[in-house]
């Protein structure tokens, strides 16, 4: 392992910076960085090509042969760490992560979402949780989609809670965020000069059919509104088809990420069941 570059034992300005990133979107953006900790998450990222920044490591004990072959193999600054320090850049009150990558925030480039004849995308209007964001963009990577587009006055696919929420999935499945569904709708509109018949399903418990009743086989953009007012009233008008879930009991509808993990596992269902015929 080479020998790090820097060894951080008080809250100075470096620590200060990384701090900001747990709590403050605005830095978070403007340094386009965020933290990652977790064997599996890190490991996602590095596998999947992210590009990681730095790397944070527990100082004062030995480290697993996990954490050194990260240490030797990726690109990435090595900075020393006391455990104090570890654990309050971890963001809760367990034992100090082992490491902590900052990891580069990509380009929020609807571009970065392949569409093809299969494909399966999700789009999240208006989240206001953030551990929503990140169990959507979780059960998107469970069920096979290609990417989570996240529209509006939003929480952050980034924050901490959220990134904690996918367990690495975030580093899988494509995660875009835009202004509105005008840019939704033009990227779309693109799909379908080139030939794909993406269609646009809305999900809502007032919904015209079952959700089991559309046919979500071929190229599907999944829309979820927000947790507490739904889908806005652009995005009904934009859809091919508004869905709803069937339920029994007194519960009236779903929490915004159990919906989206029902309509995707319907999505998912029905494409099995079409590859074996």
């Amino acid at each position: 392992m080479a020998a790090p570059a820097l060894r951080v034992t008080s809250r100075n300005a470096r620590f200060q910076q990384w701090q900001a990133l747990l709590g403050n979107r605005n830095k978070r953006q403007r340094a386009r960085e965020f933290l990652v900790h977790g064997v599996r998450p890190i490991t996602v990222a590095v596998e999947r090509g992210w590009p990681v920044r730095t790397l944070i490591f527990d100082g004062d004990r030995p480290l697993s042969g996990w954490a050194r072959e990260l240490l030797r193999t990726a690109s990435a600054e090595r900075v020393a760490m006391s455990p104090e320090l570890l654990a309050e850049l971890g963001d809760k009150d367990e034992t100090a992560p082992e490491v902590i990558a900052v990891m580069q925030i990509p380009d929020d480039d609807l571009e970065r979402i392949a569409v093809g004849p299969r494909f399966l995308g999700v789009v999240f209007d208006r989240p206001a949780s953030p551990g929503n964001v990140g169990s959507v963009i979780r059960s998107a990577d469970a069920f096979g989609a290609g990417g989570v587009i996240v529209t509006g006055h939003a929480a952050d696919v980034y924050d901490p809670r959220s990134v904690r929420a996918s367990t690495g999935s975030l580093f899988g499945v494509p995660a875009v965020r835009v202004p509105s569904h005008r840019e939704v709708m033009a990227w779309a509109a693109r799909r379908r000069e080139r030939g794909c018949p993406l269609r646009i399903v809305g999900t809502d418990e007032h919904g015209a059919a079952d959700i089991f009743d559309f046919d979500l086989t071929g190229p599907t953009l999944l829309l979820v509104g927000n947790e507490t007012r739904g889908l806005s009233t652009a995005w009904r008008e934009a859809c091919d088809g508004m869905a709803r879930i069937p339920m029994t009991g007194t519960a009236s509808s779903l929490n915004a990420a159990n919906a989206a993990t029902a309509v995707l596992y319907e999505a998912a269902r029905q494409r099995i069941a079409a590859a074996r015929h």
